[in-house]
């Protein structure tokens, strides 16, 4: 594993979670900083020999104005763990779930430089119908869009790019929205070994689940607060490659290094969380593309303030969202 790299995990679980058991154990032999961040339901003694957990009164008791105003009970609280993992001098940050058990792939050395087919000019692209032959789509992808077909890789010849992030897959019980979980079979596992890079205007979903970014792209992994909880990894991936395209950077979504048991869930609740999705992902992108954005890495946080406040404008997050963000901004900033 590459050098000055942390692992972050939000969970709620217990030290006897078999998933932060094994990653408290593999972190440490492969030299990863590994943190986890709770919330109002964790434990209150929490200890794991191999991890740093922050409950509700040290995630407060550090120096960030985030910590102070990010709601409780939020997945979004996982900002917290990016935050303090920057201060500790992680140049690459990789996130899961309390769910993802890691395969030996998972600890291999990771670039931001890959040769890969790299698609742009193609509006959406699902993804997931590279890296499998069955009728799949990843969460957030728009319900109107699952019947498109892909575009060819052999009509996108290899060539280098650069991918300051990256989407690893997971096997098992992938990333689906409740649609497909109500309606297909599983498990599911990816059984086509392929690389593929999004660029300038072409979308897909990432998620937070198996997922590296690069320190040019740190201030990317905002996750926001005032949204549905099953869209707030979704829109900051939209919101993410929008501002990529400024810089000519790529997201690279790559092969399933973890397979998923997935943690309980009420099927019909997800559906109804992800509905926000459902009507308005195409719309947010739409929105998002007709953006004018400053081009160049110095104008990152311009940029995010620009595309948050047209989601408020469109009313899908709340107008809330804005003080959380220019306090991580503010957090960044110092830690610079």
């Amino acid at each position: 594993m590459n050098s000055n790299c942390a692992l972050i995990i939000t969970s709620i679980a217990t030290p006897d979670n078999k998933v932060l058991q094994t990653f408290a154990q593999d972190c440490p032999k492969h030299k990863v900083d590994f943190i986890v961040i709770g919330d109002k339901p964790s434990p209150i003694n929490f200890k794991l020999e191999g991890c740093d957990f922050y409950g509700l009164e040290a995630q407060r008791n550090l120096d960030f104005s985030f910590a102070k105003l990010v709601p409780e009970r939020h997945y979004s609280r996982k900002n917290i763990g990016y935050l303090q993992a920057i201060k500790r001098g992680a140049k690459m940050i990789i996130e899961t779930d309390d769910d993802n058990f890691p395969r030996e792939k998972f600890w291999n050395s990771r670039q931001p430089n890959h040769t890969v087919s790299a698609l742009q000019n193609e509006d959406w692209v699902n993804v997931y119908k590279y890296f499998s032959s069955g009728y799949i789509w990843p969460r957030g992808y728009p319900l109107e869009q699952i019947q498109k077909e892909v575009p060819l890789l052999i009509d996108n010849p290899p060539k280098e790019v650069y991918c300051p992030i990256q989407q690893g897959l997971a096997d098992e019980n992938p990333d689906i929205d409740a649609v497909f979980r109500l309606t297909q079979p599983l498990p599911h596992s990816f059984d086509i070994n392929a690389k593929v890079a999004l660029g300038d205007k072409t979308w897909c979903p990432f998620n937070s689940q198996n997922t590296t970014f690069y320190s040019d792209a740190f201030p990317l992994l905002y996750l926001p607060s005032h949204c549905s909880f099953r869209m707030t990894d979704i829109w900051r991936s939209f919101v993410a490659q929008r501002i990529c395209w400024e810089n000519e950077w790529f997201v690279l979504f790559d092969e399933a290094t973890v397979w998923q048991e997935r943690n309980t869930h009420n099927l019909m609740r997800d559906f109804e969380d992800e509905i926000p999705g459902y009507l308005n992902n195409s719309k947010i992108c739409k929105t998002l593309g007709d953006l004018k954005l400053r081009k160049g890495k110095e104008h990152i946080f311009e940029n995010l303030v620009s595309c948050y406040q047209s989601l408020i404008d469109i009313n899908v997050v709340g107008a809330a969202e804005m003080p959380l963000l220019q306090a991580w901004i503010e957090d960044l900033t110092k830690l610079s």
